[in-house]
C-alpha cells in the first residue's frame, strides 16, 4: 500500500538554517509547497503546470529584477 504522506525535500536554493526555507513534496493532487518552519499548517498544493508555471516565473525575477 502506498503511503498517503508527502515526502517533503527542502529547496536546494534555500537559506539553509536561517529560516527562509522552502519544501516541496508530489502529493496526490499535484505539488505541494510548505514553508519549512510551520510544517503542521497547511501547505500550498498546485497542479503541475502550475508549478511548472510558479517555477519559471521566480526563474525569470531572479534573472530580471
Amino acid at each position: 500500500m502506498k503511503s498517503t504522506t508527502p515526502a517533503w525535500r527542502k529547496s536546494s536554493h534555500s537559506g539553509g538554517d536561517h529560516g527562509a526555507c522552502v519544501e516541496v513534496a508530489v502529493t496526490a493532487d499535484g505539488i505541494g509547497v510548505r514553508d519549512s518552519k510551520n510544517r503542521d499548517a497547511p501547505y500550498l498544493s498546485l497542479k503541475r503546470d502550475e508549478f511548472a508555471a510558479l517555477l519559471h516565473s521566480l526563474k525569470l525575477n531572479r534573472h530580471t529584477g
